[in-house]
């Protein structure tokens, strides 16, 4: 019988589900971290997009959102580079790797 029908899995394009404890990014401000991952999606908020990071500190899995733009960028134009440490800190008003 389950020949005859697909599986959801054969055809849905699904975003890969990460796994961790959830923390803020002014909680990991200035800590050392791994970039093991990361996806884009459309916020609600008028249009924008939000970033979901997924992380590692000292071993242990975490995953970050945040709608910084400069963080979105950062984290698309390195990805070829994943994994790799960075250290997100606050710059007056917005945050960044560094």
């Amino acid at each position: 019988m389950s020949e005859k029908y697909h599986r959801f899995t054969d055809f849905a394009d699904t975003q890969p589900q990460f796994e961790g404890e959830k923390k803020k990014i002014p909680e990991i401000l200035n800590t050392e971290i791994l970039i093991i991952n990361f996806r884009v999606g459309k916020s609600k908020y008028k249009g924008k997009k939000y970033l979901t990071l997924h992380f590692e500190i000292e071993g242990k899995k975490f995953i970050a959102f945040t709608g910084s733009d400069v963080l979105t960028e950062q984290a698309q134009e390195y990805a070829d580079e994943i994994p790799y440490f960075t250290t997100i800190i606050q710059r007056g008003n917005y945050y960044t790797m560094s």
